[in-house]
Formats: structure tokens, sequence, C-alpha cells
């Protein structure tokens, strides 16, 4: 499995932006898809965004951070990127990075089919 590192969380105004980076070693990322989760309390986990490993980097959004969130990743640097703009109170949570087995093409949105995980970062909206 890799290790996973996630940082950047914080506290935040409604509207303001974060850049949460998820730091990835142990395995071949540039082989791997890559998640952000999300998990408020006294709710479940839920799929914030995904990036594959192949097709150039094909990219899957939750419909609630469309067109606010972007996530990337650089290769060289074995990490993932999440950009929250326009953040709402909602967005409110632990996120958590999540790495696919290297080399599998999976349905992004499902978290069973990650098998490593950060110990997730806290951000908090305040209105």
């Amino acid at each position: 499995q890799v290790q996973l590192v996630e940082s950047g969380g914080g506290l935040v105004q409604v509207g303001g932006s974060l850049r949460l980076s998820c730091a990835a070693s142990g395995r071949t990322f540039s082989r791997t898809t890559m998640g952000w989760f999300r998990q408020a309390v006294g709710k479940e986990r839920e799929f914030v965004a995904a990036i594959s490993w192949w097709n150039g980097g094909n990219t899957a959004y939750a419909d609630s951070v469309k067109g606010r969130f972007t996530i990337s990743r650089d290769n060289a640097k074995n990490t993932v990127y999440l950009q929250m703009n326009s953040l709402k109170p909602e967005d409110t949570a632990v996120y958590f990075c999540a790495a696919a087995p290297p080399g599998t093409v999976i349905t992004m949105i499902r978290s069973q089919l990650y098998d490593s995980w950060g110990q997730g970062t806290q951000v908090t909206v305040s209105s």
C-alpha cells in the first residue's frame, strides 16, 4: 500500500479558498487513481473528487462541488491537489486523500475501491 499525507486544511471564511495537498509514497504514483473524500460530523464519508492515471487524467466531481473545486496531480512530485474555491459552511469536514491499487481502472466515486487512505485534514468554513 501507499502512504498518504494530507496538508493544507484550516479555518476559512465563507467564500474563501484553500488548497489541499496529498503527498504519496511507496509505489507507482503515476499509475494510481487518486481521490478526495470528506466526512462531516454525524455524516457518512462522501466522495468529493478524483483523478485517474489513464487518458491523461480523467476527473470526476461530486455535484455539490462542481465548478468550485478542482483536482489536479503532479506525478513528478507524487502529489495530488484539491483547490477549493467559494467555500461554503457545508464544506466543513475532515478531508481524506485516497489511492486505488496501481494500474487499476475503477469507478472513481466508489470509496470501497480505494485501498490506501490518509489520516485526514480538517477544513472548517465559518459564516
